[in-house]
């Protein structure tokens, strides 16, 4: 997930009084853990108007009981109202310095210990996958990197979003041109075939390594049932909670990742003063965080 409210929807005629808005705040948050500030309330009124016109509400309290009362509220529901709150802007290799590191130091760290020891098993886990583009990316920079030898690896990356509609999308694996924008060139002819009108489908060699499937973040029983990993990328999920969602969530990676795992978020997040479970590592154009 990434960009929260980008400005861009419908502006209809259904209005959000206050008393709707902190009720749908408090809905979201229990959901999904997600926090909306005060401020947010006629973005909210923006973004979620094309929504109940689908729905045929008249108004937001309907739409509040729909989500409480009916089977369908926080179930299929969940996964829309998500996407109506977040923008999925996301690109294949995006932030390539801290790409980098993964590659060169966490994914080398972990290549040279398999080696060594003969126990050859790489377990990554994509914490809010968005449609596909990181998880597919670190499936590329793991072809790269093992080359032929991948054969002889056992390699699991697990991609989770909460978002049903972009999970159908990271299985089916289809991309424009615009969504390949920071590829390097020759990445791209290796990885995928085009289709027409510059349609990109990732190879098979590439998806085989992946296992999508949606889950909560604000669930603990979903969230256990994450295999034990090496290495977890969430990146630009936790920016949206507030400390206590924050805490909870970064309990949850500590307990998944194996002894001196390795935890990546986003550029802009940063665990000051919100936990003590990880150490923060310097590296050149970014900081990597480790299990303690």
């Amino acid at each position: 997930m990434s960009n929260l409210f980008s400005g861009k929807g419908f502006s209809g005629n259904i209005k959000i009084t206050q008393n709707e808005f902190l009720k749908l705040r408090d809905i979201i948050y229990d959901l999904s853990g997600i926090y909306l500030q005060d401020n947010r309330r006629f973005l909210v009124e923006n973004r979620f108007a094309p929504r109940l016109s689908e729905l045929e509400f008249k108004n937001y309290s309907d739409y509040i009981d729909y989500l409480q009362k009916h089977p369908k509220g926080k179930t299929e529901e969940l996964g829309m109202l998500t996407e109506l709150i977040t923008t999925n802007e996301t690109s294949f290799f995006r932030d390539n310095p801290q790409l980098k590191i993964f590659r060169n130091y966490t994914l080398k760290k972990l290549i040279d210990e398999g080696n060594n020891s003969g126990r050859k098993e790489i377990k990554i886990w994509s914490a809010g996958c968005s449609s596909g583009e990181e998880p597919y990316t670190l499936a590329i920079i793991l072809h790269e990197a093992l080359k032929d030898d991948i054969q002889k690896w056992r390699i699991k990356i697990t991609a989770n979003d909460i978002s049903t509609n972009v999970l159908k999308m990271a299985e089916k694996g289809v991309y424009t041109k615009y969504a390949l924008r920071t590829t390097p060139d020759y990445i791209i002819p290796k990885y995928f075939t085009e289709k027409d009108n510059d349609i990109y489908q990732i190879n098979p060699e590439v998806k085989r390594l992946i296992s999508f499937g949606k889950i909560n973040l604000n669930q603990d029983f979903s969230v256990k049932k994450v295999a034990p990993s090496h290495i977890i990328f969430c990146r630009n999920v936790i920016i949206y909670f507030d400390k206590q969602m924050k805490q909870k969530v970064l309990g949850a990676f500590h307990n998944n990742l194996l002894d001196n795992g390795h935890l990546y978020v986003g550029h802009s997040e940063s665990l000051h003063a919100i936990t003590d479970k990880f150490k923060p590592r310097q590296h050149a154009g970014t900081i990597t965080y480790h299990k303690i």
